[in-house]
């Protein structure tokens, strides 16, 4: 069982650490001791972290590329495009989702939060009532495709399933759940003045620059496992155009640190799993009640242990692999209740402070009860609805 106490260390040092100790190094810590005490081999690590490969390669090369965009201006662009008046809550809540299905949800939080609170000062608006957008549709928008979520490429590699298989499941629960997501968001949000004086000019150029570029991935990412070229692979040749474009040429930030967070979980959770009897709980029935079973079990393991580790300890034990959609359903959408539900919590967390905008656990959990909840239930239903017909 000390697999079992080292992944639960692993998980709360992520959230409860000294300052001098990056978050990352806790999961490491315990991925290194479960190898020295024997609880996994070294072929048995090595085996655990094989199917990360290729979602790990994903988000080095993802993250660059939508920083490399932002350079370009191509998000100020779009958000300056949707800028106009009584209609800028709806415009920005569809270019975040948009970000976060195409760019994955972590380049979402991390490029989008500045932009919009720099939005809300410019409109005398409460700066958290449209930095909250991002983090909210990081949940909310985050399953349509295999890259919009390092939770699908993992259970994507694993079962081997395709763009396609994505879209044909879980694209229209992620749609109902954002358009409910945004009119239950339009509820809880004050009176906000006219703004429509205050638009700021499109940089045209760069839409024209950027454009081509995401219109590229988007079909990469879409179609390019049918022709046998990896999510990646498309993200690297889209940073290699755009590094040719892009006139800042300070270095990109890798997110390295999620990477190494993403592989110390890995080997913990696969040493934990021999001794964590999780099919019993996921069930092995079928129908409505047994995927509302498995959907709500995921949600809760995300909001106690993070959706990370939970997917890891839940795939494996899997006892039909139709079971995946509702598990993906309930990790992705489910960890938008608490902040500590996904890593993109945690960056949005930092992010937000960084520009002065603090944010309480028990205030984030409001705005995922009022604006998530109500999203994912409806995404749920529309999911089982579609299984059963």
């Amino acid at each position: 069982m000390l697999a079992v106490i080292l992944l639960a260390g692993a998980v709360f040092g992520i959230f409860v650490h000294p300052r001098w100790l990056p978050y990352w190094a806790p999961p490491v810590v315990a991925a290194v001791l479960v190898v020295a005490s024997a609880s996994l081999t070294i072929d048995e690590a090595r085996h655990a972290l094989r199917p990360l490969a290729a979602p790990l390669a994903f988000l080095l090369a993802a993250v660059p590329l939508a920083a490399l965009l932002d350079r370009l201006g191509f998000f100020s662009a779009l958000a300056n495009l949707v800028d106009s008046g009584r209609h800028l809550g709806l415009g920005l809540w569809c270019l975040a989702a948009a970000v976060t299905t195409v760019f994955n949800l972590d380049a979402s939080v991390v490029l989008l939060t500045p932009l919009y609170i720099r939005i809300a000062v410019r409109h005398q608006i409460p700066p958290l009532e449209l930095a909250i957008q991002p983090v909210l549709l990081a949940a909310l928008a985050s399953s349509a495709l295999p890259v919009s979520n390092l939770t699908n490429l993992i259970a994507a590699e694993q079962l081997d399933l395709s763009s396609a298989d994505f879209l044909t499941h879980l694209a229209l629960p992620s749609l109902v759940a954002t358009v409910v997501g945004y009119l239950a968001y339009r509820r809880v949000l004050s009176d906000w003045p006219d703004s429509a004086s205050r638009r700021d000019p499109v940089d045209r150029r760069a839409l024209w620059r950027g454009g081509p570029v995401v219109a590229f991935v988007l079909v990469g990412f879409v179609f390019g496992d049918r022709l046998g070229v990896p999510a990646y692979a498309v993200a690297l040749m889209a940073d290699a155009v755009l590094l040719i474009q892009v006139r800042d040429r300070r270095a990109v930030a890798i997110p390295w640190q999620a990477a190494a967070l993403a592989s110390g979980l890995a080997v913990t959770a696969a040493a934990a799993v021999q001794h964590l009897d999780v099919t019993t709980l996921l069930g092995h029935g079928t129908g409505a009640l047994a995927d509302l079973r498995v959907a709500g079990l995921a949600a809760a393991g995300a909001d106690a242990v993070n959706n990370l580790p939970a997917l890891l300890v839940s795939v494996p034990s899997l006892a039909r692999s139709d079971q995946i959609w509702p598990l993906l359903l309930g990790l992705n959408m489910g960890a938008g209740l608490v902040i500590t539900g996904a890593l993109a919590g945690l960056l949005w967390r930092d992010t937000a402070r960084r520009l002065e905008l603090v944010v309480s656990v028990r205030a984030f959990s409001r705005w995922g009860l009022a604006v998530v909840a109500p999203g994912f239930v409806c995404g749920l239903i529309t999911l089982i609805a579609m299984r059963q017909l």
